[in-house]
């Protein structure tokens, strides 16, 4: 179990349906109340980024309801993922509208903490935090390597101990 690829989304999830998660959610995240509200700025408005964990939608499913359960409150991805899409890597105070496998927004995080280390200097601690498996070192490693060299695979590229990932810490703001 990974969440490899935590960014990008996957599919394309419905704008209307994210426009009214991010209604309802923004609040939590102490931006302006409901659309139209009287001082609203046209940021608050605009929703941010949303995606999926993983790489389908079972293991969507899977990895959120981690999140839900308060289990799982960190991510890794590769700095080359972020790179290949051409999008940032996550910052502290980031929001992001995190959907399951059908693309449904199902809750709003905040990034906490950001590190961006080798992939052989990834902590323990860190593998605890993202709450999968036996939620080891050890197995985040074996998972990871596994996931990172099958995508890497089809982009032409091996993954080697010094590639760089993006360790990322989040809070659950709002859960739909």
């Amino acid at each position: 179990m990974s969440d490899h690829t935590s960014r990008p989304p996957t599919g394309d999830p419905p704008a209307a349906r994210i426009a009214e998660f991010w209604d309802a959610a923004r609040p939590s995240a102490g931006r302006a109340g409901p659309a139209g509200a009287s001082g609203e700025r046209s940021a608050d408005a605009v929703p941010p980024p949303a995606w999926s964990f993983g790489d389908s939608p079972g293991l969507a499913d899977e990895l959120l309801a981690l999140v839900l359960q308060g289990r799982k409150t960190a991510a890794a991805s590769l700095v080359v993922e972020f790179e290949d899409v051409g999008d940032p890597v996550p910052a502290p105070g980031d929001l992001s509208i995190v959907l399951d496998g059908r693309g449904e927004p199902r809750a709003l995080i905040r990034t906490v903490r950001v590190e961006i280390v080798p992939f052989a200097e990834v902590t323990a601690e860190h593998a605890h935090l993202e709450g999968e498996g036996d939620r080891t070192l050890e197995s985040w490693r074996t998972e990871h390597e596994r996931a990172w060299r099958d995508a890497l695979a089809s982009l032409g590229r091996e993954l080697d101990p010094s590639m760089l990932v993006v360790c990322e810490r989040f809070t659950v703001l709002f859960p739909a």
